[in-house]
């Protein structure tokens, strides 16, 4: 079974934002962190090597979460948001037996993050709403 990296940021409001990486190496990681992230907020990565430097890069506020060093939360720094939603996302993805990797970033990835973003609203109102506001025709 092919494994595809996949990066996600669990925003402070519960929103998430994600995207397939090609590979999960400290320069592709901080690209994507300073692509969606302002230096004045505060980061929680977790202990991957690819975290590291972030401080370099002008996140000085950051809070290591190691699960390696049997670390799962302290205070305000933990990474349960993103957690749960990768747990949305692994629980969506085993109702099917395989999937066309082509197809895997919008079809897949991309509607797991507009079910999580829009959990707390009647997705079918909210698709029409969209319809009608940006018609095809």
């Amino acid at each position: 079974m092919l494994k595809q990296p996949v990066f996600g940021i669990y925003e402070q409001d519960g929103r998430v934002y994600n995207e397939i990486v090609a590979d999960c190496s400290a320069k592709t990681l901080q690209d994507m962190i300073r692509g969606r992230g302002d230096p004045e907020s505060v980061v929680h990565p977790d202990g991957w090597k690819g975290y590291d430097g972030l401080v370099e890069v002008g996140y000085e506020k950051h809070l290591r979460v190691d699960h390696g060093k049997h670390q799962f939360g302290s205070g305000p720094a933990h990474i349960n948001g993103i957690e749960g939603f990768l747990g949305f996302v692994k629980s969506r993805l085993t109702r099917f037996r395989g999937m066309n990797p082509s197809t895997f970033y919008l079809h897949y990835l991309k509607e797991c993050e507009f079910r999580f973003n829009h959990r707390d609203q009647d997705l079918y109102k909210l698709i029409l709403k969209m319809i009608r506001k940006n018609a095809l025709f």
